[in-house]
């Protein structure tokens, strides 16, 4: 059994998150510039052995598709050539920026810290891959 990956897509950086390889627990791995989403992708499959690539979809509050797509969906195009035959599926990512914000207060993170975006996005990732697991769309 592989590990899974998320990804909380941006259009300036990407937070990644993984799974330990049983599947367990997902913990926040990186932040990347989107330019170099790909290839970093690409390289951390090959060195850990990832069976399934999640990307955060983002919607609007009526559950639509937001603008954020038209920025997404190119880049996840070419990284499912990239990366085949690993698969690549989109899960709701609604409220995850926010969530991330909640846990950053809750664990007593100074404000300071918490407006480095980069800790967001790697949180919010981290975020989808938890609620990927938990969810009922999920088979091992």
């Amino acid at each position: 059994m592989g590990r899974l990956l998320s990804i909380d897509f941006g259009r300036k950086r990407c937070g990644i998150a993984v799974t330990d390889p049983l599947r367990i627990i997902a913990n926040g791995l990186t932040t990347v510039p989107t330019a170099t989403l790909v290839d970093f992708v690409r390289d951390y499959i090959a060195a850990e052995g990832v069976d399934r690539v999640i990307v955060g979809q983002p919607r609007n509050l009526r559950g639509e598709p937001s603008d954020s797509m038209r920025w997404l969906t190119p880049v996840i195009n070419r990284l499912r050539k990239v990366i085949a035959p690993v698969p690549v599926e989109f899960f709701d990512e609604r409220f995850t920026s926010v969530l991330a914000h909640r846990a950053m207060i809750d664990g007593g993170m100074k404000k300071q810290d918490r407006r480095n975006r980069e800790i967001v996005d790697e949180i919010s990732a981290t975020i989808i891959l938890n609620d990927y697991l938990q969810s009922n769309t999920y088979t091992q």
